[in-house]
């Protein structure tokens, strides 16, 4: 059987690694690209929800959030209505360097699919999407404190 993960995987850590290298000389660092890029695309983002976006734990996203935020590229804010939520949002020098790190996925997307037809491209990105949906439930499941049934399958 052929180990799908163990390939993604790969992939996911080679393009990681790319970018923490591209990245370096803009002061950003383990991934810390990704949280700036997503906050970017979504403003007023709330802490919680952006580490399910990324699918990190709080205490790792909140590192990334403050360090982010002590080099100048996000701030919190105050929700207007429940000042307890704080948003977070790019700063102008976060702003400028969002669109560079579009261009580097854009690039990577590019030399990834470049021997894919249209129509590859295509069922690749609708069976991604339900390999995203079925680990999201997963995710979600054992986030929330539940087991999963993997050893009871080897004893059967």
């Amino acid at each position: 059987m052929t180990d799908v993960l163990r390939e993604i995987g790969k992939i996911a850590r080679a393009l990681d690694s790319i970018a923490n290298i591209e990245f370096k000389e803009y002061q950003l660092s383990k991934g810390q690209y990704l949280y700036l890029t997503r906050i970017f695309e979504n403003p007023g983002i709330i802490p919680d929800k952006l580490a399910e976006m990324i699918k990190v734990d709080r205490t790792t996203a909140a590192r990334a959030i403050k360090k982010l935020e002590e080099k100048g590229f996000i701030e919190k804010k105050p929700d207007s209505k429940n000042k307890k939520i704080r948003r977070l949002f790019v700063t102008a020098e976060g702003a400028e360097l969002a669109p560079i790190i579009q261009l580097e996925n854009e690039y990577s997307n590019q030399i990834a699919l470049q021997n894919l037809s249209a129509q590859e491209v295509e069922a690749f990105t609708k069976t991604l999407r339900t390999l995203t949906a079925n680990i999201d439930e997963e995710w979600l499941s054992v986030k929330k404190g539940n087991k999963r049934p993997y050893l009871k399958q080897t004893k059967e």
